[in-house]
């Protein structure tokens, strides 16, 4: 069957308005333009919050990297160049307000972190159906959209506040989302209290493919790469403490943990969490890049009004090789008790027998996680309101190409691949 042709989507009028609204506001000076200098937000954030500890400085390095990558490559329009910075602002407030928990509650970075569940696989492969059916069981723990967007508590927070300011900004940011390109929300459906991954502690320390999923910043991607990324991992598991302390959850119930980072990053995972049990995912990477790819242009095209499909494309070709490149070179290091393999089409065709399979791995009873499972399952149908189409013609791939590029990824672990076809989800 031949592949079906798909242009690339554009994105939504609402961003194109607001440009003109941000235009019109710089002329007549009802607005000035937004900065991403480090030490002047840092100084604002600062007089903000009468706060001046930022933790570990290291995120300043990150920061630099992402900033230069920003002017240099990413191309931001007015609403890009808005949002960035309300994004960057937020980072550094909640770090001043992270330093602050821990210094009034030391008890905190006493939590355990014992024996995580982390799922780890390449972006689109399935880790979030896999991480949201396990958070379903209430022997784990789970991290919440809201506490990703807003990791730190607010500083009238008490335990237990059925309250939260924080879900009003998820809200919040979530409608605006869909505004500007409704599908980025429905090829990743979310809701302020669904299961959500770590991204947003990573980007605390203003670390990760988040950033590249959402600017075209591939110099940013590639020094990261090459950087050591055990601090933000350091920083990533006092914020899971801070996390947990404030649900009131025992430090004793073990976390559910994925993003597809884990795939880059894995040295730091291990070391971060020596006892880990890790679930991998795998599914073709012609659906892989495609899909990863589809995610990255409908962040792209919100914030630049240059974005490009196929240097889009040729990213995530690259990333998607680098993950993979990176979690075979450490996955030797696990011990193989601690690992299980997953496909994709396996949990399309008989979830509950592949989660059966899961939970022997973990030495658990499935039965009595299997009604919330279902529940997920359930309010997964109604969350995703459209199906994510795309293909890699649309970014400029050949099938061939990616077929012959991560062919080795496919015969070491058995990945089965799909007909040349039109593809969702």
């Amino acid at each position: 069957m031949s592949e079906e042709i798909i242009s690339p989507p554009s994105r939504t009028p609402f961003i194109s308005a607001a440009n003109r609204w941000f235009k019109v506001a710089h002329a007549v000076g009802l607005k000035q333009r937004n900065t991403l200098d480090r030490e002047a937000l840092m100084e604002e954030v600062s007089k903000e919050t009468g706060l001046t500890d930022f933790g570990d400085p290291w995120f300043a390095k990150p920061y630099d990297a992402l900033v230069e990558a920003l002017r240099e490559e990413a191309r931001l329009n007015l609403s890009g160049e808005f949002v960035a910075e309300m994004q960057f602002r937020k980072v550094l407030t909640d770090r001043l307000h992270a330093q602050r928990w821990f210094d009034r509650h030391p008890e905190i970075l006493e939590r355990a972190l014992p024996r995580p569940v982390i799922v780890v696989g390449p972006m689109r492969s399935g880790t979030t159906r896999m991480h949201r059916l396990l958070a379903a069981d209430h022997r784990f723990q789970h991290l919440r959209s809201f506490e990703t967007i807003s990791p730190v508590p607010p500083q009238d927070f008490e335990r237990g506040d059925e309250e939260d300011e924080r879900v009003t900004t998820a809200r919040k940011i979530q409608r605006m989302a869909r505004l500007a390109n409704p599908r980025t929300l429905n090829i990743h459906p979310t809701g302020p209290y669904e299961p959500e991954e770590e991204l947003g502690l990573l980007v605390n320390s203003f670390w990760g493919m988040k950033h590249e999923a959402q600017w075209m910043v591939p110099s940013y991607g590639k020094w990261c790469e090459r950087e050591d990324a055990r601090p933000a991992y350091r920083q990533l598991a006092r914020l899971l403490k801070l996390v947990s302390w404030s649900q009131q959850k025992s430090s004793l119930k073990p976390w559910i943990l994925k993003t597809p980072q884990y795939m880059l990053d894995l040295d730091a995972v291990l070391d971060t969490f020596p006892d880990a049990r890790f679930i991998f995912t795998h599914r073709d990477p012609k659906a892989v890049v495609g899909s990863a790819a589809s995610l990255a242009w409908n962040q792209t095209i919100i914030y630049s009004d240059h974005a490009d499909a196929g240097a889009v494309g040729r990213e995530w070709l690259r990333k998607t090789e680098q993950q993979i490149a990176n979690m075979r070179r450490v996955r030797d290091r696990i011990d193989p008790t601690r690992i299980f393999d997953v496909h994709f089409e396996e949990m399309d065709r008989d979830w509950q027998s592949a989660m059966g399979r899961v939970y022997r791995f973990l030495g658990m009873d499935m039965a009595p996680a299997l009604s919330g499972m279902e529940d997920f399952m359930t309010r997964s149908r109604a969350l995703k309101r459209k199906p994510h189409r795309y293909s890699l013609a649309e970014f400029g791939l050949d099938e061939g190409e990616v077929t012959e590029r991560l062919s080795d990824y496919v015969e070491t672990y058995g990945v089965r691949v799909e007909g040349r076809e039109r593809r969702t989800a």
